[in-house]
């Protein structure tokens, strides 16, 4: 019992802390944009060049797939630092001098993220009800058949994504970039897995489970439906089928289980976290129990031992400067940058980046520009995410920005230290492409290569880390350059050109990184 308010008292601490947050705005007012997409018909579900009538049913199940799907994707990277707030802020140290237990503090982190995901649901589910008298063909209110998908489809989703942002925060090798672009294939892996099995059981999301309900139905009543169904963006107008009105998903006890053993999943994923949770130990921790002093024989001294405490050494004479000082040559500013960006990766990751230059210049052209291009310039997603943020995240921002001159020298430094890396990543393509002539397909390589820095840089500018960056990228990657959309495909394979215009908003981007590192020049 005691344990049960010590887990729901922290739970419910954490939650107001961040519903402090203008993130926690920025979230909430996002799913009022996705339910104002969704009541104009911008994102629909449907069944083929069809959608059934806004009814009650309709209405639930839509909104509560874009829940799942959407917001559960999103949410992930919005909650996903709950235990690396405590890192960094100290308080987890403090924390940790209690006798409040790994699973009692995991348990309570992750009601905190379920609660902020929750709050998402709410107001979407809100959007819905709205959207019943405001937008549907039929008007007729079912309360059990517009709610049930939020309470059996949403819920147990947010929850599983709630508790596998704790156990990546748990994990060392995924608290970091690396976790933001794994959740991104491990979401587009269970989104895909229940239609590929075709088995209730791996549904997370419940898009199979709306699925068996209303494909049987709309093949009864539409001629010539072949069977798809789709939650998209809308990109061409939907015909509405006057006369498919829904019913709704038949709960059974069999299929409400299913969705309660989602919760059971999570519960359990809670408990495996504890198992590498670290418990702001720094002697758990590889990386940090090497950087922790050492005595001559290589053991840890102790608090207050002769190895620890400070030398007396003479005061050191300074010297005033004369005359006016001079700034830095430019070139060892943009070298310092690039050489912070590339450092701290092993061997093999250079391996294989150099494996994919020679690749691109020994494959034929076409498959060079096209998946080689783009296995290329995913590959240093994380120094690319790092631009922007490195002062917030080290603390140095005091330190740096007292710099004379810091933004027309330092920025453009890390912006043209970022697109060194996207050229000498793609330089195979982009020169074959030079040599070929063909100079459209060139200039949309290099308005990738100017792209792509920018948009880290403004990223982590604005926001100050880089999971924003990672999650948008990653998505814009995997839609764009790997599956050939135009328009997206900012590496300028598929068919189209849009180099202009990724042009026009690398301008942008980087105005808009300049004028926020102003502002916090400025706020100081």
């Amino acid at each position: 019992m005691i344990t049960g308010r010590i887990i729901g008292a922290l739970a419910i601490a954490d939650f107001r802390e961040r519903s402090r947050r203008y993130s926690f705005l920025v979230t909430l007012l996002f799913s009022v944009y996705l339910g104002y997409a969704a009541a104009r018909g911008e994102i629909s579900l449907r069944l083929g060049d069809y959608r059934g009538l806004y009814t009650s049913a309709w209405v639930g199940a839509m909104m509560s797939l874009i829940v799942t799907t959407f917001l559960s994707l999103v949410g992930f990277y919005i909650v996903k630092n709950a235990l690396e707030r405590d890192r960094r802020t100290g308080v987890g140290e403090i924390l940790a001098s209690t006798p409040l237990s790994r699973a009692a503090y995991l348990f309570g982190k992750f009601l905190s993220n379920f609660a902020v995901l929750a709050s998402m649901v709410v107001v979407l589910a809100v959007a819905a009800v709205l959207m019943q008298f405001i937008a549907a063909e039929d008007r007729t209110f079912h309360a059990w058949a517009l709610l049930s998908p939020f309470l059996l489809l949403s819920l147990p989703a947010m929850a599983l994504t709630a508790a596998i942002a704790i156990i990546f925060e748990s994990f060392r090798w995924l608290r970091g970039g690396f976790g933001n672009v794994a959740w991104f294939f491990l979401w587009a892996t269970s989104v895909a897995l229940p239609g590929s099995l075709q088995t209730p059981q791996c549904d997370p999301f419940g898009l199979w489970t709306v699925f068996q309900s209303i494909v049987p139905a709309a093949r009864a009543q539409l001629p010539g439906y072949k069977g798809s169904f789709s939650l998209t963006i809308a990109d061409k107008s939907v015909r509405v089928f006057p006369g498919f009105a829904w019913p709704g998903i038949d709960w059974t006890t069999e299929k409400i289980l299913w969705r309660l053993a989602w919760v059971v999943v999570a519960l359990a994923i809670v408990l495996l976290a504890t198992v590498f949770f670290d418990r702001f130990d720094p002697t758990r921790s590889p990386v940090q129990a090497a950087l922790r002093p050492k005595g001559k024989a290589g053991v840890e001294t102790e608090v207050g031992s002769p190895d620890t405490l400070p030398s007396i050494r003479p005061r050191a004479q300074l010297t005033q400067l004369v005359g006016e000082v001079r700034g830095i040559a430019f070139r060892r500013i943009f070298v310092a940058e690039l050489r912070l960006a590339v450092k701290g990766y092993r061997w093999w990751w250079y391996a294989v980046a150099a494996g994919l230059v020679i690749a691109q210049f020994a494959a034929p052209l076409d498959a060079s520009r096209g998946p080689l291009l783009t296995a290329a310039w995913i590959w240093p997603v994380l120094m690319w995410s790092a631009m922007g943020t490195r002062e917030t995240r080290f603390g140095t921002r005091q330190l740096l920005f007292s710099c004379a001159r810091v933004v027309p020298r330092q920025l453009p430094a890390a912006w043209m230290a970022g697109v060194a890396i996207a050229v000498l990543a793609g330089i195979g393509a982009g020169l074959r492409l030079a040599m070929a002539g063909q100079i459209a397909a060139f200039l949309a390589w290099a308005a990738g290569a100017l792209f792509v820095p920018s948009l880290a840089l403004a990223l982590g500018v604005w926001s100050g880390t880089s999971r924003f960056f990672e999650g948008l990228y990653t998505a814009l990657w995997y839609v764009g350059p790997l599956n050939r959309v135009p328009g997206i495909d900012f590496t300028g394979a598929a068919p189209g050109r849009f180099a202009w215009i990724y042009l026009l908003i690398t301008a942008i981007l980087l105005a808009s990184a300049f004028t926020g590192r102003a502002r916090q020049i400025s706020a100081l």
